[in-house]
Parts: C-alpha cells; sequence; structure tokens
C-alpha cells in the first residue's frame, strides 16, 4: 500500500486546492493519518474509494476527540529600556530579558475515520476532520454520502461529542433520548443529580444531589447575610 506521503500527494493530485495535512503519530504503530479540509471532504472521501490503486472501500469506525481550551505558556525575548546607575551617573539603557507570556489555544471537535480495503486486502488509512471550535462553530461534512457505512456512527459522535455533520441522511441521537441536554463524551461534561426518566436515584448521584443541594443552600444563606 501507498505511504501516507504518497496518498497526500495523489490526493492534491486528484483534488485540486483539498488542502490535506499528515498528522505524525509517535508511537509504535506509527500509523500517521491525514487532515483534510471541509471544503473538499467528500471530493477527497470518493477519491480514496474509488481509486484504483487505494480502493478504499470499507468504513470499519468512525470515532470522536474532544481538544480543550489549552493554556501556552512561550518565553519570548522583549527590549526594554531601564534606568541603572554607571560610575555614580545615571543612565537610559536598553536591555534584552525574556518574558513569559501565555495564550489560549480554541479547543475542537475532531472525527476520525478508518478505511480499509476489501479488494486489495490492506489498511488502515485513518482520515480525520476537525470543527472550528467547541461551542458554535462544530460542523462538519457527512462522509455518509461516500460511505454507506458513517450513518450510524456519525450519529454516535453527534450525540455524544456534539459534532454537527452536514449532509447527513438521518442526524439524530442515537444513545441518549431526544429531550437529553448536552454531550455525555465532552470532557467536561457534568453529570446531572438525576436523570429525567430515571424513576429512582442510584445511591452516587443520590449523594451527590445531597452535596449540590447543601452547596447551593449555603450560598443562599452567605447571599442573604451579605445583603
Amino acid at each position: 500500500m501507498k505511504t501516507v506521503e504518497e496518498i497526500k500527494a495523489a490526493i492534491e493530485v486528484a483534488v485540486p486546492g483539498a488542502g490535506v495535512e499528515i498528522v505524525s503519530n509517535p508511537s509504535v504503530s506509527g500509523q500517521h493519518s491525514l487532515l483534510i479540509a471541509h471544503s473538499h471532504a467528500l471530493q477527497v472521501a470518493q477519491f480514496l474509494r474509488d481509486d484504483s490503486e487505494l480502493a478504499l472501500d470499507y468504513l470499519s469506525n468512525v470515532t470522536g476527540v474532544d481538544y480543550l481550551d489549552k493554556e501556552i505558556s512561550e518565553k519570548v525575548k522583549v527590549t526594554r529600556t531601564v534606568t541603572k546607575t554607571v560610575d555614580g551617573v545615571e543612565q537610559q539603557v536598553e536591555e534584552t530579558v525574556d518574558e513569559t507570556r501565555k495564550r489560549v489555544e480554541p479547543g475542537y471537535l475532531e472525527t476520525v475515520y478508518h478505511l480499509f480495503s476489501v479488494a486489495k486486502k490492506h489498511g488502515p488509512v485513518i482520515i480525520r476532520m476537525r470543527t472550528a471550535n467547541r461551542t458554535d462553530q462544530v460542523e462538519m461534512p457527512s462522509l455518509t454520502p461516500i460511505w454507506r457505512g458513517a450513518e450510524l456512527q456519525e450519529r454516535e459522535v453527534f450525540d455524544l461529542y456534539g459534532v454537527v455533520f452536514t449532509g447527513h441522511p438521518d442526524l439524530r441521537r442515537l444513545l441518549m433520548w431526544d429531550e437529553f441536554k448536552d454531550h455525555p463524551m465532552r470532557k467536561d461534561y457534568v453529570e446531572p443529580d438525576d436523570f429525567e426518566y430515571e424513576p429512582t436515584a442510584h445511591d452516587q448521584v443520590l449523594e451527590r444531589a445531597k452535596q449540590h443541594a447543601a452547596a447551593e443552600k449555603a450560598a443562599i444563606q452567605e447571599g442573604a447575610e451579605a445583603r
């Protein structure tokens, strides 16, 4: 089978402007993957399926990944003017120092597809797509029109992570009920004290509810005393 670099090159020839990046995997398996842009995702997927050498006709797995916002500290060199006393005389001099600056790298949601060829007996080829963020830009194109096996698996990613697959033929929750709020596989998901359709709370859930009720009561009392 072609290397990931060769597959990337073949995609760029077949789909001009595709915008494909290699995501390296440093583990022993070395299963590097291809990050593809939304704008050409369907064309790239169709090429991977229909190309005579690759013939990636079988989608085995679709999964989601949640990447939280990340605070990054960077050291930068900064030149500033300081006052120094030299031989009893105050002078303005410039000096360069290392300064630590922090920035926040926005998080995103990612969907990962594992592709194989039944005809050629090779694989996997792994492709990825990412959302712009985790809040109000969580769309990406559905690959169900290319691999029908993606239909239920994309619904699962939608249900558990909140990725909205545009062009999906039947995008609705798969594991949770329609009225359920939030997405249980998000890293910042907080379990509710009780579930709408659970008639009897388990001991752990009941204990958590009591703790939350006590904390809310204390906060209300503190607010009243402050007034």
